[in-house]
């Protein structure tokens, strides 16, 4: 018999198993539904499929909510003829219509997610079977198997890849969905984390009310959309198939701000969607703790860099959010300029919309419209909580020379 092996040292098999380098966005896809709705157009079709052109009035007060929400088109799933089958949509307080609704997004989130994963997975270049993780996160919808588990055979994934399903995070479930990516990337060596986000506000639908909720029910009709990302994330590019990292996820974190917890909330009711955004106070709130945010995320690493040297990628939860952001950071008009691209061009798709101004970014810096080309940057997004998740990033453009983000931050 030959000799025994050596006890195995958990702390060698753990530091093995571990990537070399930061965890990278390799390839992004996003998708929305074929239905595309112009905001002018928009309080015309919600007055008439409610069946509420008599409130004239009201009709009046909505088209200038809708103009001042900085949103030009969205795309919505639920369509004049989808609502005129469901009557018991109208109203989300009194109407029994949570099962229905949970029917539609079953199907529809998938078919969506999988529509953006394809995008992603064809950009990356390898199969899809070569996805080791998933990680799925929407708030449209409260089901199990949910989502992630339905994208399994939809996608060609193995039986054998490793789920993680977030429900009901709000608009900053993207952001947290990346973070998990990254610790998932850099804590198993070799794998590549599919982060997909969906959301279809046929939840939320309902018909406008007059009485104490009346203005947030006009900004929640106005504002959201329906969308899907995906981002494929990984530590260690291969050579073949070559794999084309786009930006490195340098940190994470994750705040909480003091005495926020009203300020955004949301939970299923009978009728879908309930809950409450100050469109007052969620601005100011963002705007007294941004900074320290930044700089929590920031100092540790060493980066010396001003706000306006950096690349910007904001969750557009509203114009007004922006606007704060700007106003107290000083940024130029420019540094806000993706973020508010896709919230003019999407609305407010929860936390499917960082990985669209992920997407846009990526699209503006490969055709040179970031002024001054910035390496490093940040994603910031909020959410109920109220929550902020800031990760910094730094764009990969020094692959030919191998540079790692790591050795980057030494210079800088």
């Amino acid at each position: 018999m030959g000799r025994a092996p050596a006890p195995a040292n958990v702390h060698e098999i753990c530091r093995a198993r571990r990537a070399d380098g930061p965890a990278a966005v390799l390839a992004i896809g996003t998708a929305n539904p074929g239905n595309c709705v112009l905001q002018e157009d928009f309080p015309d079709f919600y007055f008439r499929a409610t069946k509420s052109e008599h409130l004239t009035g009201l009709k009046e007060k909505f088209k200038r909510v809708c103009q001042k929400l900085g949103v030009q088109r969205r795309y919505l799933h639920h369509t004049e003829e989808l609502l005129s089958a469901h009557p018991e949509f109208l109203d989300h307080i009194f109407s029994p219509s949570l099962d229905e609704r949970l029917d539609i997004v079953k199907t529809a989130v998938p078919e969506l997610a999988a529509e953006a994963s394809r995008k992603a997975i064809a950009e990356w270049g390898r199969p899809a079977a070569d996805i080791t993780h998933l990680v799925v996160t929407t708030n449209s919808g409260a089901h199990i198997p949910g989502v992630d588990f339905q994208l399994v055979p939809l996608l060609g994934l193995r039986p054998t890849v490793r789920r993680t399903m977030l429900y009901l995070n709000g608009c900053f479930a993207g952001a947290a969905a990346l973070r998990v990516a990254k610790d998932l990337a850099e804590n198993n060596r070799g794998a590549r984390v599919l982060v997909v986000c969906a959301e279809l506000t046929v939840l939320m639908f309902t018909r406008p009310a007059e009485g104490p909720f009346q203005f947030q029910t006009l900004i929640n009709q106005g504002l959201f959309g329906d969308g899907a990302g995906a981002v494929i994330v990984g530590a260690d590019p291969v050579a073949t198939p070559a794999e084309r990292p786009l930006f490195e996820i340098v940190s994470a974190a994750q705040n909480i701000i003091p005495e926020s917890e009203d300020a955004v909330s949301m939970h299923l009711t009978k009728g879908g969607f309930g809950g409450n955004i100050s469109a007052r106070q969620v601005p100011t709130l963002i705007g007294d703790n941004i900074e320290r945010c930044l700089l929590d995320a920031f100092e540790p690493l060493g980066i010396g860099a001003g706000w306006n040297d950096l690349f910007w990628d904001v969750h557009p939860g509203s114009s007004a959010i922006l606007d704060q952001i700007d106003a107290v950071l000083q940024l130029k008009p420019e540094k806000m300029a993706a973020s508010r691209r896709v919230l003019s061009d999407y609305g407010n798709m929860f936390g499917v919309t960082v990985i669209f101004v992920l997407d846009e970014l990526r699209r503006r810096m490969e055709k040179g419209e970031e002024e001054g080309a910035p390496e490093w940057g940040v994603m910031v997004a909020f959410g109920p909580g109220l929550t902020v998740e800031t990760m910094v990033l730094h764009r990969c453009v020094a692959q030919a020379t191998g540079a790692t983000a790591e050795e980057k931050l030494t210079v800088a």
